[in-house]
């Protein structure tokens, strides 16, 4: 049942901001803290590298202490469930690091060899259970910013700073994975900007672009950190909502459509307005063989039911 606007208003504006989602700007300002940090390139410190897995070339500055694992309170938090929760831990000791196995099930690996401790030497190669791999380097702030763009450019889109659609694809299979294993839930939203084409038309392309970060930006802005917000494509998003039932998937998507509503974003001297239709899928709605592909299709036929119900508004049943 979707909330009314005055509701939907109230929750918006009590959105914690340590539950927004991180966008590519902020990555582009840790890289410009990284590279300032370190001026003639001289300045080495100490990184992981993730070379497996779909977080594969994700790059983690080390600062003392860091704790790895899949829970929510370490570190370096990895998407692996052969990881333990608080699997290792790396601690620096004599200009150097100590890697640390905290009891993990499936163990802690370094150049090939099962370990309980050691002392990690620039280029090392660590593997945590049976398939995460990441490479320990010492690098300078510009190395290290160089990895990081790379890493983001792989997986962002550039305009939106929304994760691409190869990132959603691995993403989404992960997700629908861990769901069906924990017997959670999983919801899909995909929203489309609507009249989209008639700000192409009639104010062209810059105005177009212009509106496509104003809307991926309020959804960053409205959704958890962990959740996941991708452009489809074109003027498509879609957000994965890992364990959120069917209430809160549509309270959110309101929200969305609400924040979307009150929008007025600037052009050459105009302001365009903006609103979104959005569709709503759930994991438990589809069928066990169908997964994560009849699960957008599911939430891409709503959104086109949205569309022709009138544009700015949620569907979320095939009613």
């Amino acid at each position: 049942m979707p909330a009314t606007d005055e509701l939907v208003a109230q929750d918006l504006e009590a959105t914690p901001i340590s539950f927004r989602s991180s966008t590519v700007e902020e990555a582009r300002e840790t890289e410009r803290r990284v590279v300032a940090a370190s001026p003639s390139g001289g300045d080495e410190r100490a990184t992981l590298t993730v070379l497996t897995g779909i977080q594969a070339g994700q790059v983690h500055t080390l600062n003392g202490e860091c704790l790895i694992g899949r829970g929510g309170d370490v570190d370096l938090s990895v998407d692996d469930q052969a990881v333990s929760r608080r699997h290792a831990r790396l601690s620096s000791v004599d200009g150097g690091y100590l890697l640390e196995d905290l009891g993990s099930t499936n163990g802690s690996f370094v150049g090939g060899k099962r370990v309980a401790k050691s002392i990690l030497r620039p280029g090392a190669r660590i593997q945590l259970g049976p398939n995460l791999v990441l490479r320990y380097t010492l690098v300078d702030g510009t190395e290290e910013a160089l990895q990081r763009r790379l890493f983001e450019s792989s997986t962002r889109d550039a305009l939106t700073g929304a994760f691409n659609r190869a990132y959603l694809t691995d993403r989404l299979l992960s997700e629908t994975a861990y769901a069906r294993r924990h017997k959670s839930e999983l919801a899909v939203l995909m929203l489309d900007i609507d009249g989209f084409k008639s700000v192409n038309d009639l104010h062209g392309h810059p105005a177009g672009d212009a509106v496509l970060k104003s809307v991926a930006d309020l959804v960053h802005q409205t959704v958890r950190v962990e959740d996941v917000v991708a452009r489809y494509g074109g003027e498509e998003f879609v957000v994965l909502l890992r364990a959120t039932g069917a209430l809160g998937a549509v309270r959110l998507a309101e929200r969305i459509r609400l924040a979307a509503k009150g929008r007025r974003v600037p052009v050459e001297g105009k302001i365009v307005s903006v609103t979104v239709s959005v569709g709503v899928a759930m994991l438990s709605e589809v069928s066990e063989r169908g997964g994560e592909s009849e699960l957008v299709a599911l939430a891409d036929a709503r959104l086109y039911r949205a569309k022709v119900g009138g544009r700015d508004r949620v569907c979320s049943t095939d009613e």
